[in-house]
């Protein structure tokens, strides 16, 4: 029962965290005159992967799961993906611009 509550969790954070994140993304994207059409999902992408290293560095711990496979991502991984997030959040401007 506690792996299903815990899968609800997730889920809950990527998708209700996500939507909001993405609105606010949107809304700055679309402010700078960002092709939303073309470029969004970029940015999409980015959210993703931040959410998911805050979820496997932090909120994994604070949840109902006990089990097995509970442990941080390792510095490097969570630090090359926190810039691979960063290089897809300011690429689609960049981008929107080149055009």
């Amino acid at each position: 029962m506690r792996v299903i509550l815990e899968l609800i969790r997730i889920l809950f954070i990527l998708g209700v965290g996500g939507a909001i994140i993405s609105t606010v993304l949107i809304a700055i994207y679309t402010s700078i005159g960002v092709n939303m059409n073309q470029y969004g999902w970029l940015g999409s992408i980015a959210i993703l992967i931040l959410l998911f290293v805050w979820y496997r560095n932090k909120l994994q711990f604070s949840g109902w799961y006990t089990g097995n496979g509970r442990e941080k991502l390792p510095k490097k991984v969570s630090q090359a993906l926190i810039l691979c997030s960063l290089l897809l959040l300011v690429s689609p401007p960049l981008l929107s611009l080149s055009i």
